[in-house]
C-alpha cells in the first residue's frame, strides 16, 4: 500500500512540473519591441511602404506608411513564439499606434510611448535618464535606428538591434537577433521546471 501512495505522489509530482514546463512553453519565448520613427514609419525616399487594401486617403487621415517587410517580419516573429511591442520616445498615444497597425492587420501586445516611458523610468533615479530603457518593461530586445539607443543598450545592460531606414535586408538582421536572444534565454527560463521534474522522477 505504501508502495502505491509513494507512485501516485511521485505521479502526481511529475504531472505538476510537467504543467509548469507547458505553462513556461505557453508564455511568448521573448519580448520584441519596435521604434517607430526612422525604424517602422520610414520617408518614402528611405524606403518603400506596406501595401494596404485601404485607399490612401484613410491612411492619410488616420496613419503613416508603414515600412515595407514589416508585416512578414511581425508574423515570422509570432511564429517564433515572440511578443511583439511598440517603444517610441515619441508623443504618439497608444490608441493611436493601435489603430494605426491595425490598418496593415498588425496586432502588438504592449505599447510603450514617451509618457509611460518617463514615469515608469524616473521611478528607478537614473542620474541621466536613457532615452528608452527596455528592461522596465520587461523586453528581452528592442529594434531602433539609433545609435544612440544602442549605446544606452551596452551602458544598461539592454539588447539593441540597429536597423538602417535603407537598410534592404532589416527584417532577416531582426530575425537573426531574435533568435540570439532566443536561444540566451529560453534555456534559462524553463530550466527551474525541468529541474522538478528530474527530483520527481528520482524521488
Amino acid at each position: 500500500m505504501a508502495r502505491y501512495r509513494m507512485l501516485e505522489r511521485t505521479q502526481a509530482s511529475g504531472r505538476r512540473a510537467w504543467q509548469a514546463i507547458g505553462h513556461a512553453l505557453d508564455r511568448p519565448r521573448i519580448r520584441v519591441s519596435f521604434d517607430i520613427d526612422d525604424t517602422l514609419a520610414c520617408l518614402p525616399h528611405h524606403s518603400p511602404a506596406e501595401d494596404s487594401r485601404l485607399p490612401d486617403f484613410i491612411h492619410r487621415w488616420l496613419g503613416e506608411p508603414l515600412r515595407s517587410g514589416t508585416r512578414s517580419l511581425i508574423r515570422d516573429l509570432r511564429r517564433q513564439g515572440c511578443s511583439i511591442w511598440i517603444y517610441t520616445s515619441s508623443g504618439r498615444t497608444p490608441s493611436y499606434i493601435r489603430r494605426w497597425l491595425m490598418l496593415y492587420g498588425i496586432r502588438v501586445d504592449g505599447v510603450v510611448n514617451s509618457d509611460r516611458h518617463h514615469h515608469v523610468v524616473t521611478a528607478r533615479g537614473f542620474e541621466k535618464m536613457p532615452s528608452k530603457f527596455p528592461p522596465a518593461f520587461d523586453i528581452d530586445l528592442h529594434v531602433d535606428d539609433s545609435e544612440g539607443v544602442r549605446i544606452e543598450g551596452d551602458d544598461h545592460g539592454f539588447r539593441v538591434v540597429v536597423v538602417c531606414p535603407k537598410d534592404k535586408a532589416w527584417t532577416q538582421k531582426v530575425l537573426e537577433a531574435a533568435v540570439e536572444v532566443q536561444a540566451k534565454l529560453v534555456p534559462q527560463r524553463v530550466a527551474r521546471p525541468v529541474v522538478a521534474r528530474a527530483e520527481a522522477v528520482t524521488s
